[in-house]
């Protein structure tokens, strides 16, 4: 059903988005300031299943680009969105009637919100991912087969480049470079037609995302209530020990050493990173690995913790749960599977309930439940 997206549901798409992130997609606390200020100004911004949309239908794919610890210092331009709106329909010939997230993770889950309140125009309950991802390659559409024959770029001063590339592999080259010459940080944005949506976007994810906040924000135990809400497991909780972190190439690499407190004070993990979670390791065990889903949380409040974030003490919940089954595809693997991003190791699918760990200190256990899509 259409809904409307008010002041209301900020705090819960924040906190949502956080959690679909991965550790990625950038930290959301500026963007739902900047989401809220949209809202208060602009009015509430209609959300849009894929099926209401028609042939007419053009849709812009937005997303900030670059390494989420330089968007915590180097704030947008207010004039990128609108920039790349004008540039996006000279270029298409054509209106532009809503904006999709390109990952609902993170702040690029948060920021397509305000960009539509701005813009005036509509938000649809989708995205190119259904988590976050690092690279330009690594959206739905790109597995379902659709061409990205344009984007559009701007970055906080001004810059515009409009590019026309082969094939998603050569997109992100040049998106890279462009992100990387703007300071490691740009605006972009594709354009999708209304009848190409269909199969080749995750659905739902804006209105998940805002039922996972709202679970999280009203929870006595808001880790347990994410555990159930996602049917996701717990896999550790415990206290930080080691962060090592870079940021090169327009990403942020590097991995993060858990030590589990309390009756779990004698294991240790690992998560490998690169922007977002990768790979869960533990007594050199593969737990989980992308394109299944893997966040850290704050153990007391549930909030998700971006990588950039990450510090030496903080007490943390590591969770896990599957992604959906386009990912789980042959095509889909290749794009965002382990050896995708190096890994020379086999996709072992994630099934909730199968790695039980206690779900808080408090004892409560994790749902078992069927996996999330």
């Amino acid at each position: 059903m259409t809904r409307n997206i008010t002041s209301d549901d900020v705090a819960a798409l924040a906190a949502g988005a956080a959690i679909f992130g991965t550790g990625g997609g950038g930290a959301v606390t500026t963007s739902q300031f900047g989401v809220a200020d949209a809202l208060r100004k602009h009015g509430p911004v209609r959300l849009r299943a894929v099926e209401e949309l028609t042939d007419d239908d053009m849709v812009i794919v937005m997303a900030g680009i670059g390494a989420p610890t330089v968007g915590i210092e180097m704030l947008p331009s207010a004039e990128q969105p609108e920039t790349l709106l004008r540039e996006a329909e000279r270029v298409a010939g054509r209106k532009i009637t809503a904006v999709m997230a390109t990952e609902i993770g993170g702040t690029n889950g948060v920021g397509p919100v305000g960009w539509a309140a701005q813009l005036g125009l509509d938000v649809l309950d989708a995205d190119g991912m259904g988590r976050a991802f690092p690279e330009a390659t690594m959206v739905a559409m790109n597995v379902a087969g659709v061409p990205r024959d344009t984007t559009v770029l701007s970055d906080v001063v001004g810059n515009v480049i409009v590019m026309r590339t082969i094939d998603a592999t050569w997109l992100e080259r040049h998106v890279r470079a462009f992100s990387v010459a703007g300071g490691s940080l740009c605006l972009g944005a594709s354009l999708l037609d209304g009848k190409d949506v269909p199969g080749a976007v995750i659905e739902g994810t804006v209105s998940r995302a805002i039922e996972v906040g709202h679970a999280m924000l009203h929870a006595e135990d808001p880790v347990h209530a994410l555990a159930e809400t996602l049917r996701a497991d717990v896999l550790i909780n415990g206290k930080i020990i080691d962060v090592s972190r870079r940021t090169e190439g327009g990403f942020v690499r590097g991995s993060v050493t858990i030590s589990g407190t309390g009756a779990e004070r004698d294991r240790l993990l690992r998560v490998e990173l690169q922007n977002e979670n990768l790979v869960v390791l533990e007594d050199g065990e593969i737990l989980v690995s992308v394109p299944d889903l893997v966040t850290l949380v704050d153990s007391e409040t549930g909030h998700a913790i971006s990588t950039e974030l990450l510090r030496f003490g903080q007490r943390v919940s590591v969770l896990a749960w599957a992604c959906g089954p386009l990912w789980r595809t042959e095509r889909g693997l290749d794009i965002a599977g382990p050896r995708a991003f190096g890994y020379d190791i086999d996709y072992v699918p994630f099934d909730a309930g199968h790695h039980p760990r206690p779900s808080t200190e408090r004892g409560k256990e994790p749902s078992t439940a069927g996996a999330n899509t």
